[in-house]
């Protein structure tokens, strides 16, 4: 995946909070509001096996563009040239292509801001840690990020990699936005299973990243998507899914608590948007065969 040199970034449209801590007291918490990380069923794992204790006290906050190390995304991050070349700054653009498609795809669309964070960080949901993996918080409408997730993701979980793979995850989180300003999380309860609603979410939301990955190319923003990109968001959407997690951590699956879907079904969804660009064809609370 390639970015226009010459396109302009807005990096308003991200905060890096690296290097800056979290101002956490106690044991860190996790978020396990509505919206959930591309992998929220880590989450569950941490709790039977890691001993982390939740803390859905803490607060969002205000977060500017410099982090206390002297990263300025603004002096650092201005063109698709820079996106080219640095990973934060490929991170702000795929950022803003997403949200340029759905500014143009859903009426009354409000921008949301992505965080970049180390280890931990205060939410609008609650205190989080680097273990959610990348989340959404419907209460603040900020998608949270530490970009070691994406080593994580290749290393632990076996995904091929490649830039492609940071960008399906950024539209994955992103999709659970757009679910927030239609309303969807409301018909979500807190069941599991592999037709539970919280599956059926995740799945749209994986649509939506591959809906988004259609017309990426006619945003201002990306310039060459790559067959290679598509199979390498294929990998990744496969490496979450909720049977290779628990087959990862427990060497067993259990399909009755089943969050986000499995391997093959976040792989069919994504195919789905890609393949038909088309957001409608992405109702999995209307499918039977999901």
């Amino acid at each position: 995946m390639r970015f226009r040199p010459g396109a302009k970034l807005r990096t308003r449209q991200v905060s890096d909070r690296r290097g800056m801590g979290a101002g956490l007291g106690g044991r860190p918490g996790v978020m396990l509001g509505g919206g959930g990380g591309i992998v929220g069923l880590i989450v569950a794992l941490i709790f039977v096996f890691g001993g982390i204790a939740g803390d859905p006290s803490g607060g969002g906050g205000g977060f500017g563009l410099r982090g206390d190390d002297g990263r300025d995304l603004g002096a650092q991050c201005q063109t698709g040239a820079d996106a080219n070349q640095r990973e934060d700054c490929r991170i702000v653009a795929v950022v803003n292509s997403v949200q340029e498609y759905w500014q143009g795809a859903v009426q009354g669309y409000r921008p949301a801001r992505t965080v970049l964070f180390e280890g931990q960080v205060a939410t609008g949901c609650g205190n989080a840690t680097s273990a959610v993996g990348p989340f959404y918080c419907p209460a603040d409408e900020q998608v949270y990020i530490d970009l070691g997730f994406f080593d994580e993701l290749r290393v632990r979980f076996g995904a091929s990699g490649g830039t492609f793979a940071e960008a399906y995850v950024i539209a994955h989180e992103y999709g659970h936005h757009v679910q927030n300003l239609l309303g969807t999380n409301d018909r979500v309860g807190t069941e599991s299973g592999p037709r539970s609603g919280s599956v059926r979410l995740e799945l749209q939301a994986d649509c939506f990243a591959g809906v988004w990955t259609a017309s990426a190319e006619q945003t201002r923003f990306i310039e060459n998507l790559t067959d290679q990109d598509i199979d390498d968001g294929l990998s990744a959407a496969a490496a979450v899914g909720d049977d290779r997690i628990q087959q990862a951590a427990t060497g067993r699956v259990d399909r009755e608590s089943f969050t986000h879907g499995s391997a093959r079904q976040r792989q069919k969804w994504f195919s789905t948007g890609f393949r038909t660009g088309d957001a409608r064809r992405c109702d999995t609370f209307a499918s039977d065969a999901l």
